[in-house]
């Protein structure tokens, strides 16, 4: 072949490579520098709607700096009578949520509970769980009926719950492992306690059971019930020096009540061996109403570790408490937390972030005025020695409004699983916000419509 062949077969080929260089990148330096979005799920929130009285869910989905969440309704949940019936708490354990059904005639309507499986796999990992997120949510069991006692509370102790049947002067423990495989024998009810009943679990075994009488018989009497493997052991009775209870839980060998004055603690019993004598209780005096001289209270703990905390007092004299359980001697700790006319302290939310700082999340409530709700946030341990001695307020936020009525509309609290964020929910305008533990900030303002009140995340 000639050179000139040659040279015109080479320009040819050059002639057809130019185009394929120019339209592909001739090395990484050259590709697009748009960085790829990560659009991933963080959790699952679940919350009641009050206006519907019904379960609502969404994923919390980041794309890059981008946040998500689309409300939407939860597959065989049942039709709640708008006028006559309303959701109560509920709580979670693992993959299993347990909601309350209450209705305005003693439980003769139609009251129980609902059990919801939240569509979460949980991958153990040593000490903690990674979920994923795969499946929709959906009814598993309910129990609706005019015999279920009317319950208004709903525990979850350990891998059990604990459902109050205030009109039948009981509770009933379920499994929620066993309710999966046979929920004819997931959920066993006993005798104990009375009226408005609020109820402490000490090692899956015994349960503390009060009654609400503020006088009679009964002000002031607390039921000790055997279950689980102490179901075969007599059940009994003591008393407190004050009645009107409303509030238990156990932490740390001991358990805690609200009564009308103060606080109240006896050692549990483990083995139902006795009735707690009076000098087996421990007293805390919360102080008095400066007006009306009516002793201060509480009316529900949080555990925190082997801390119990709670809110307590009024207006200015408003107050954070804490107990550390572990004590021998048990003394109270305590944080002015003064409120504006109108406002009050609702039960703290407590949770150790990921960076092991203790955080108590405060909400300044609305009751019967137009004040401004807030968040405070509080450092329970800034020197980190374990006391809460030296806790503060670290930062404030202005909430949206509630929506309070009777004992639904208030705001909610749930920290995500990471604990480097929680969510707030403002029943008043129909938002959920996503908060940052680290600084305070409000990271993303959700519209979900409804009044979105209680809150659950996984």
């Amino acid at each position: 072949m000639s050179n000139l062949c040659l040279k015109s077969l080479w320009l040819r080929l050059v002639l057809i490579a130019i185009p394929v260089l120019v339209s592909r990148p001739l090395n990484a330096q050259n590709a697009s520098t748009e960085p790829v979005k990560d659009k991933r799920v963080v959790s699952r929130i679940f919350w009641q709607d009050y206006a519907s009285q019904s379960i609502r869910w969404g994923d919390l989905i980041r794309e890059g700096d981008l946040w998500s969440l689309k409300p939407l309704d939860l597959e065989g949940f049942p039709k709640i009578d708008l006028e006559r019936q309303n959701l109560v708490q509920m709580d979670s354990h693992q993959e299993t949520i347990l909601v309350g059904v209450h209705d305005d005639d003693r439980g003769n309507l139609q009251s129980g509970w609902i059990a919801i499986d939240s569509g979460v796999e949980f991958e153990e990992h040593g000490d903690h769980f990674h979920q994923h997120y795969r499946k929709s949510p959906k009814v598993v069991f309910q129990k609706l009926d005019k015999s279920q006692g009317n319950p208004a509370h709903v525990y979850r102790y350990g891998n059990q719950f604990v459902v109050a049947n205030d009109a039948k002067n009981g509770f009933t423990v379920v499994d929620p492992v066993a309710l999966k495989t046979n929920p004819a024998k997931g959920a066993r009810f006993y005798s104990g306690g009375g009226n408005h009943i609020t109820l402490a679990l000490f090692h899956s075994s015994v349960v503390y059971a009060t009654w609400a009488d503020r006088e009679g018989d009964n002000a002031g009497r607390v039921d000790v019930v055997g279950v689980g493997s102490q179901s075969h052991k007599k059940a009994y009775a003591f008393r407190l020096a004050s009645g009107g209870l409303h509030g238990a839980t156990e932490n740390s060998g001991r358990i805690f009540f609200a009564p009308a004055d103060g606080i109240d603690a006896v050692r549990a019993d483990a083995d139902l061996a006795s009735p707690s004598g009076k000098e087996a209780i421990e007293h805390l005096d919360l102080g008095s109403d400066p007006v009306n001289k009516r002793p201060f209270r509480t009316g529900a703990f949080t555990n925190h570790r082997n801390w119990v905390l709670f809110s307590y007092g009024s207006d200015s004299n408003s107050k954070l408490g804490m107990i550390d359980a572990s004590e021998p001697k048990l003394r109270l700790r305590e944080l002015a937390l003064p409120t504006e006319k109108g406002l009050a302290l609702i039960t703290p939310k407590a949770i150790r972030t990921r960076s092991n700082k203790d955080y108590a999340l405060v909400i300044h409530d609305r009751r019967q005025s137009e004040a401004q709700e807030i968040l405070k946030i509080i450092d329970l341990d800034p020197n980190a020695d374990q006391n809460f001695s030296d806790a503060k307020a670290v930062s404030s936020l202005n909430l949206g409004p509630s929506k309070v009525e009777g004992h639904s509309g208030h705001h909610e609290i749930a920290f995500l699983p990471q604990r480097t964020m929680a969510c707030i929910s403002n029943p008043g305008d129909g938002s959920i916000w996503l908060i940052s533990l680290n600084d305070g900030s409000v990271l993303n303002r959700f519209p979900v419509g409804g009044i979105p009140g209680r809150l659950l995340i996984q």
